[in-house]
């Protein structure tokens, strides 16, 4: 990696955390052209990459954590099954075309994202937690995006937050803090599915340290937007994300 490449890679890589730390999302789909660019070969990119959306996810928890923006309870129901999802995706990534993956991956998002700019907050308490939240929507669907999100090296927090918004019904504040600690252990997981394809380390150590820092940042900015305002990013985000998780596909 020349220098050139390497500033440019820590320049993205703080942005997209920056921009990920602030709606619960780590964007590795965004990240992920910019890390394949400089790589090994593309599978160990995508274990670094995942391996950098981890860190960047857990930067950011940390700063949700002393918050009180995460749901433990419901953390307890996913993250488990979004594990082994991730596992089994990265021990079998191949096995599955990745571009079929990607478009299915890119529509979802900018449903999602559209979905999102359209919805009005409902009426809610005080950010308490909320009664009557689908854990078996947390379930089903943390180990269904874990398996994808294995597959194509990507922790999928943009598909895992509206799942946690719409079918879950966890509130918006909550439900950042909650996908970025959930995202951490997949991205812990999804290294390991990896390993026996290659990790490209050096990448997602350069990666990582650039990513601590906007992740850290970004995550501050999230106690400082009304939920309208933070629906409407994460819905704005999710449109960018499909867009190019799509046009990745063609790539």
């Amino acid at each position: 990696m020349d220098p050139l490449e390497l500033a440019a890679l820590c320049v993205w890589c703080f942005v997209v955390a920056f921009a990920g730390g602030a709606v619960g999302l780590v964007l590795g789909n965004i990240r992920l052209p910019a890390v394949l660019l400089v790589a090994a070969s593309p599978a160990a990119g995508a274990g670094a990459n995942i391996g950098i959306s981890g860190v960047a996810a857990f930067a950011a928890a940390v700063a949700h954590i002393r918050a009180g923006r995460i749901n433990w309870r419901l953390f307890a129901w996913m993250a488990p099954p979004s594990m082994a999802g991730a596992v089994v995706g990265g021990l079998i990534s191949g096995a599955i075309p990745d571009t079929a993956l990607l478009l299915v991956i890119g529509a979802t998002l900018l449903y999602f994202g559209v979905d999102l700019l359209r919805r009005k907050p409902q009426p809610r308490g005080d950010g308490a937690e909320r009664d009557g939240l689908d854990v078996r929507a947390a379930v089903v669907s943390g180990a269904l995006i874990g398996l994808l999100g294995g597959l194509v090296g990507l922790i999928l927090g943009s598909l895992r937050m509206p799942a946690l918004l719409r079918w879950v019904g966890e509130a918006p504040a909550r439900a950042v803090g909650t996908n970025l600690a959930v995202g951490f252990w997949v991205g812990v997981a999804g290294v390991v599915g990896h390993v026996p394809g290659g990790v490209d380390w050096m990448v997602l150590a350069v990666g990582a340290a650039a990513s601590i820092p906007g992740a850290v940042l970004g995550a501050r900015l999230t106690g400082r937007l009304g939920e309208q305002q933070l629906l409407r990013g994460i819905g704005a985000i999710l449109v960018v994300a499909g867009a190019a998780t799509a046009l990745q596909a063609f790539l």
